[in-house]
């Protein structure tokens, strides 16, 4: 199957979003978007576990970018 511009582009570019992340590390969203917010504005400390799990997403992005870099060639 041969990818068009626009599915190419679109897997290139997806974001992985807090719902990923919080999925990812067994917490709520909103744990994960305090714990993102600006220092001195209510920012609480990250979930216990995150190293791992944004590990587990980093590899798992770089695997899905790796088979889309080798389908382009």
């Amino acid at each position: 199957m041969t990818l068009d511009f626009i599915a190419a582009s679109d897997a290139l570019l997806e974001k992985t979003k807090p719902e990923d992340l919080a999925e990812a590390i067994g917490c709520s969203v909103a744990s994960v978007k305090q714990a993102r917010m600006s220092e001195g504005s209510g920012r609480r400390s990250p979930p216990p576990g995150w190293e791992a799990a944004l590990a587990r997403l980093a590899r798992q992005k770089a695997a899905q970018l790796q088979k889309l870099a080798d389908r382009l060639g």
